[in-house]
């Protein structure tokens, strides 16, 4: 078998607090390529701080073409201790696109009659000129087939590899679905926090799940807690 004497362990990680997601109520950020905030900044480094106390060390690391990811993820090597090392830019794991939804409140866009087809076509509703969720997991899973899981190069190099993927809310809930399968309705329903991580292992037998949207590192930076949950501003807005 090809994944005999290989394995992956992933730290899928979403990208620290931007613009847009301090900008309450809209539907989808007025810059698609909207920046991180300085609280942004402290999120990717205490995550990177977190994975160096831990022993973490990358053996690839990936992000998302946009600035937020890039940016996160030059904070998580800050964060590390190593912050020459080199990554890739990922245009194929960008966040989800609604150009007509740019800017706009959700309450003007989201209406009862486009909650109704979300709910009834589920992965393959297309908001206005948008990407389906299905179109996002094609392209993220299609990168992550062809670039690491079925890439022959990586067959050569027996042993764990751990790889980091930086990326956004609603492209990792597309990888979450592409591992798991898990319920459209039920995925649209789990939180994927600022600078979370989601670690996810590959091997012999498949997937294994490790552990989703752990972001206790940013509790120190006054996340708010209610209910013994982590409450941040605009969980679905990337």
């Amino acid at each position: 078998m090809i994944h005999d004497n290989v394995e992956f362990d992933f730290y899928f990680i979403r990208h620290g607090e931007s613009q847009s997601n301090v900008t309450p109520g809209i539907a989808a950020g007025v810059n698609f390529d909207a920046p991180m905030t300085d609280r942004g900044h402290k999120q990717s480094e205490a995550a990177g701080a977190r994975l160096a106390d831990e022993g973490v060390k990358f053996d690839k690391l990936y992000s998302s073409s946009l600035t937020r990811a890039v940016q996160t993820t030059e904070g998580v090597l800050r964060g590390m201790g190593i912050p020459d090392t080199k990554f890739d830019r990922v245009e194929q794991i960008i966040e989800k696109q609604t150009p007509a939804w740019r800017g706009k409140l959700s309450k003007d866009v989201i209406t009862p009659e486009i909650e109704l087809l979300t709910a009834e076509k589920g992965q393959f509703f297309k908001a206005a000129d948008g990407e389906t969720m299905r179109e996002v997991e094609r392209r993220s899973s299609n990168w992550l087939e062809d670039e690491i899981i079925y890439n022959p190069e990586w067959y050569e190099k027996p042993g764990t590899h751990t790889i980091a993927i930086v990326s956004h809310g609603h492209t990792m809930r597309a990888f979450l679905h592409y591992i798991t399968s898990m319920d459209n309705r039920l995925l649209e329903r789990t939180d994927i926090f600022n600078c979370s991580i989601s670690r996810i292992g590959f091997g012999k037998f498949g997937w294994t799940i490790n552990s989703i949207n752990d972001a206790s590192h940013t509790l120190a930076l006054g996340d708010i807690v209610r209910d013994d949950k982590i409450v941040q501003a605009s969980p679905g807005v990337s």
